[in-house]
């Protein structure tokens, strides 16, 4: 039996954007938000997708679910290619697959109580259930999540932006599902509160046998929960592998900009260290650059890298970096400390 739980197989999203003042025949630009995206989370592990704001993560996080429709590639689940699911089956699905989304209080309802909040999913996808087999089950849960159970008559307003968290995340683990993808849960909470979140999710994915996808910019919080980790940029997986071989000896200058960005807690070598700084502005995805799409705020870029998109080559065994001159980008330095 195999244990790869989701795979991604030349995932493209591409939106229709109307030009301003066009007329309604006006053919749209097309703005593509991920390109050729392969990825894999096995079953028990937690897969970090990092990249900087506009690098298609989050995206490629709703297009796994079914909630942004893929125009090319498939989304395989257990080997089954879930794609083009009808919606009652893609339903049905969604109860192996949950969200736990950015913003807390956002995503919760605030005209709904905290036990009707976290029920919810169990009236989509358990209907078996009586009203007090449910109330039983989101008392036990919120106790899971740190959450007093006799709370749930209260309103989402009434609690803190860390206990909202714990609120969604509740939400999304009440139907026990098999995958829960992180779209940056800890990204609008305080630095304690992160650890606080991202240490419950951890404890949680071992006692529920949970597989996480966790979503976020910040490296050295996905590299504390993380298994393995897959860097974008544009839209295009760059780099992936083992979160020890990416945030301790990166190949890609994108990664390696990205941990340069991260603070080493000792001050006098903050102060020595050498910190690559990216030129310019991340491209429009509506115009990338031809052939690598990094090339343009690359370091290291060369004349040929404009011609063709640089294939995922394996630097090391499971470590596969989208840059053919990433032995040049040793010189760059870059390293999450220990």
């Amino acid at each position: 039996m195999t244990d790869v739980l989701l795979e991604t197989r030349d995932l493209d999203v591409t939106f229709d954007i109307a030009k301003r003042g066009a007329m309604p025949w006006t053919r749209p630009d097309a703005l593509q938000a991920v390109s050729k995206a392969n990825l894999t989370v096995h079953r028990g592990e937690t897969l970090g997708l990092v990249g900087e704001s506009g690098s298609g993560k989050s995206t490629l996080a709703r297009a796994i679910v079914g909630t942004v429709r893929p125009t090319g590639g498939r989304v395989l689940w257990k080997g089954r290619d879930i794609t083009a699911l009808k919606p009652a089956e893609r339903r049905a699905h969604g109860r192996h697959v949950q969200m736990v989304f950015q913003d807390p209080l956002a995503a919760l309802d605030p005209r709904m109580n905290v036990g009707q909040i976290i029920a919810e999913p169990l009236k989509t996808h358990r209907g078996d259930l009586d009203a007090k087999e449910q109330r039983r089950r989101v008392g036990e849960m919120m106790e899971r999540v740190g959450l007093l159970p006799n709370l749930q008559n209260r309103y989402p307003h009434e609690f803190s932006g860390g206990q909202c968290q714990r609120i969604g995340i509740a939400r999304a683990l009440i139907t026990e599902p098999e995958l829960v993808i992180c779209d940056e849960p800890v990204s609008a909470l305080d630095v304690s509160v992160q650890a606080q979140v991202v240490n419950l999710l951890k404890g949680l994915q071992k006692d529920m046998g949970l597989s996480l996808m966790f979503i976020a910019h910040d490296l050295s919080v996905v590299r504390h929960i993380s298994s393995r980790i897959d860097v974008l940029y544009l839209g295009r997986i760059v780099e992936t592998g083992t979160a020890a071989e990416v945030t301790g000896a990166p190949k890609h200058p994108y990664t390696r900009a990205l941990i340069s960005s991260v603070p080493i807690p000792d001050p006098r070598l903050e102060r020595t260290r050498h910190r690559p700084v990216l030129k310019g502005e991340l491209p429009s995805p509506m115009d990338p650059p031809s052939g690598c799409v990094f090339r343009t705020r690359c370091p290291i870029a060369r004349e040929s890298c404009a011609e063709a998109r640089p294939p995922l080559l394996e630097a090391a065994p499971g470590h596969c970096v989208a840059c053919p001159f990433y032995e040049d980008a040793g010189a760059m330095g870059g390293a999450v400390s220990a």
